[in-house]
């Protein structure tokens, strides 16, 4: 365990010095600051913010952490609504909140062990769930508290967990389009690094596979989790020979941007293509046609979240839980029968 004493050595400085630094005590000059913000850097030195009060057993805050760059993630409905799950539970605990901040995968894993070693957080939460994922991987070795958001890798049975049955879900709704006669039915999912993504597909597949119909590799696409995805998407498959005369799409906002696409090559919805969704976001009941999707209740899935790290903060016996929260289809708009 890399100490102030040892910061102090390398930067030859005294140890009062670097805590000076660390309190960005304005009497420090500022090659000082550098010198010892250097050495900090190369021993892998993290601060502790309670080091000043032993007292303090907890932080009273945790760490969520998202699953790309917060400035991309926010433009997707789904995280402020998870968030505002979260917030309703750690209001009523009296936690604060820590939201990552950084861009690139790189720097969101810096950012997590700041928070780590420097006690920012009592435990952390990842939006995500993503294959050989470095942050999970991290806070594994350091035993430290953490809730994910899906299933995690390997369906690992030690890592606490809220999810839905994705798989489930995406075969139930690409089996509504089957039912209402469609047989050429594309899917348009997110990276596939992600297991929701994943999970989702699967189902699509397992109920085309059920009703006898071929599993078009062309008719896959995907995109991220953003409107300008869902433009992309269309664009591809208009310029197939046979395009799909159905969608499954794995996110309400990426169906905005093919529902927008879509009116611009003058195709209707739903009667030359039928779209079904995921998410429930507040935006797929107001859009014109509204969007027939699958709930999947996210302010529920933040609060069951939150509630799941607080209990293993507070207590680091506790047993690992794996969560499901149910879905339902709401059936609206966007779906045709063909003839």
């Amino acid at each position: 365990m890399v100490t102030i004493k040892d910061v102090a050595k390398i930067s030859g400085v005294s140890p009062s010095t670097v805590s000076r630094v660390i309190a960005n005590n304005p009497r420090i000059s500022e090659d000082t600051k550098k010198k010892v913000r250097k050495a900090m850097k190369d021993l892998g030195y993290h601060p502790n913010v309670n080091a000043r009060n032993l007292v303090v057993k907890s932080t009273k805050a945790i760490g969520v952490i998202m699953p790309s760059s917060t400035n991309i993630a926010l433009q997707n409905p789904f995280f402020p609504e998870i968030l505002r799950g979260i917030g309703s539970v750690i209001h009523e605990a009296e936690y604060s909140m820590y939201l990552s901040t950084g861009e690139t995968e790189v720097e969101i894993l810096s950012e997590v062990q700041r928070m780590v070693y420097g006690s920012y957080v009592d435990g952390v939460i990842l939006l995500y769930s993503r294959i050989n994922d470095k942050v999970t991987s991290f806070l594994r070795e350091q035993g430290f508290p953490f809730v994910i958001v899906g299933k995690p890798d390997d369906f690992d049975t030690e890592i606490t967990h809220v999810d839905n049955d994705n798989f489930k879900a995406g075969k139930e709704i690409t089996q509504h389009l089957i039912d209402m006669g469609h047989e050429r039915i594309g899917f348009i999912g997110g990276s596939r690094d992600l297991f929701v993504t994943r999970d989702r597909e699967s189902g699509y597949v397992a109920a085309l596979q059920e009703a006898g119909i071929e599993d078009c590799e062309p008719y896959k696409i995907h995109t991220e989790f953003l409107k300008s995805g869902g433009r992309e998407a269309v664009e591809h498959l208009m310029s197939l020979a046979i395009p799909p005369t159905g969608l499954v799409v794995s996110d309400d906002l990426i169906s905005l941007g093919i529902l927008s696409m879509l009116e611009n090559y003058g195709i209707r919805i739903p009667q030359d293509i039928s779209i079904v969704s995921f998410n429930n976001v507040y935006l797929s009941e107001i859009t014109r046609p509204a969007l027939t999707t699958v709930d999947i209740q996210i302010y529920e899935l933040g609060a069951q979240t939150a509630r799941a790290l607080i209990e293993k903060a507070n207590n680091k016996n506790e047993p690992t839980k794996r969560i499901i929260i149910p879905y339902k289809i709401v059936y609206r708009d966007s779906v045709s029968k063909l003839s």
